[in-house]
C-alpha cells in the first residue's frame, strides 16, 4: 500500500480494512489490534511448554497481545527459552542452524494464527520436546478437504477472511495457498525433515522433527532454563518486588534490555538501573560479556 494512506484516519483504514460494521469495531478488529483480545474474544493467545514426556511439563509461556505481535513474540520466546542453535564455522564465519528452520516456523505459526477457530477458546498450544516441535491449532479443515489436499496445490480459503487480508496487506502472507509448500520448502533446504500434519476432529497438529545433533542441544538448555528459574525464585523470596521482576525478567530472556524491563515494570529507566546496580553490587547477577552483545545471569 502506498505510504500516503497512513495519513489516512484511523477511522478511515479500519473502514477501508473492512473491520467496522455500522459504528462498532468487529471481532478481527479486536483480535488483531487490542492489546488485550482474550477480553473479548476467549483464548486469543498462545500457551508454549517444554515437556520431558507428554506427563512431564518442565516450564511454560503464554504470548498474548495482537495477533500481528503474537507471532514474532513466540518465535523470539522459542528462540532464547526454548531452542538452542548449533554452531559451525565457514572460514571466519559463525554460523548458527536452529533445530527446524524459523522460516518454516514463522509460517507454521502464521497458517495457525489465520486459520485457527477463535469461537472454540481455546488457544494455539506449542509443545517443545527433546526432539520435536508440535504446534497445535485448534481449527478445521475446509469441508472435504483431506491432509493430502493439504499438504499439495491448493486453493487459499482462509478460516478467517479478514484476519488472512491483515497479515496479507503486512506483507506477512501471500493469498496463494503456499503457506504449506513454503514450510516443506524450508526444510528441504534446512536438511531437516518434513513436517508431519495430523488433522483431528478437536483441531490440527504440525510436528517438526529435529536432527539428532540438534536434540541434546535443546535438552541441555531446557535443562539450564529450569535451573536458573529455581535460583530465581529462590533469590526472589529475600528481595522486594521490583528486584524480584527485575531477576524474573532476565532469567525469561537473558539479553532483555533496560528500557525492555522499564517498560515492562512500569517504572522509570533511572529506577530498574539503580536496582540493577544494587543487584549487582550484591552478587545477585552479573553481566557476560559486552554492553552491547552481552546478556545477564542470575549468580548461583
Amino acid at each position: 500500500m502506498p505510504e500516503t494512506i497512513l495519513e489516512e484516519s484511523d477511522q478511515s483504514l479500519l473502514e477501508k480494512l473492512r473491520l467496522v460494521q455500522g459504528r462498532f469495531l468487529t471481532n478481527a478488529a479486536a483480535l488483531l489490534f487490542h492489546p488485550e483480545p482474550e477480553r473479548f474474544v476467549g483464548g486469543a493467545y498462545l500457551k508454549i511448554g517444554y515437556f520431558e514426556s507428554n506427563a512431564e511439563l518442565h516450564y511454560q509461556d503464554e504470548v498474548c497481545g495482537g495477533l500481528i505481535a503474537q507471532v514474532n513474540q513466540t518465535i523470539e520466546i522459542l528462540k532464547a527459552k526454548y531452542l538452542r542453535a548449533w554452531i559451525s564455522y565457514e572460514g571466519v564465519q559463525r554460523i548458527e542452524t536452529w533445530p527446524l528452520p524459523m522460516p518454516a516456523l514463522r509460517e507454521a505459526l502464521l497458517n495457525a494464527v489465520v486459520h485457527k477457530d477463535y469461537a472454540s477458546g481455546i488457544p494455539i498450544q506449542i509443545s517443545v520436546y527433546q526432539d520435536r516441535l508440535m504446534i497445535w491449532n485448534p481449527g478445521e479443515l475446509p469441508p472435504d478437504w483431506t491432509i493430502e489436499k493439504l499438504l499439495g496445490k491448493h486453493a487459499s480459503i482462509p478460516f478467517n477472511p479478514d484476519v488472512a487480508n491483515i497479515f496479507f496487506r503486512a506483507g506477512m502472507i501471500e493469498s496463494w495457498g503456499r503457506g504449506i509448500e513454503r514450510i516443506i520448502e524450508a526444510c528441504r533446504e534446512a536438511g531437516t525433515p518434513e513436517p508431519e500434519a495430523v488433522c483431528e476432529s478437536t483441531g490440527l497438529w504440525m510436528t517438526f522433527r529435529f536432527l539428532p545433533e540438534h536434540q541434546g542441544a535443546t535438552e541441555k538448555k531446557a535443562s539450564q532454563q529450569v535451573s536458573q528459574e529455581k535460583l530465581g525464585e529462590k533469590l526472589g523470596e529475600k528481595l522486594g518486588e521490583n528486584r524480584r521482576a527485575i531477576i524474573s525478567g532476565m532469567v525469561n530472556d537473558p539479553n532483555i534490555s533496560v528500557v525492555a524491563l522499564a517498560k515492562r515494570l512500569g517504572i522509570s529507566r533511572t529506577a530498574v538501573e539503580n536496582n540493577i546496580k544494587w543487584l549487582k553490587e550484591k552478587g545477585y547477577i552479573e553481566r557476560i560479556g559486552p554492553a552491547k552483545g552481552g546478556h545477564w545471569q542470575v549468580v548461583p
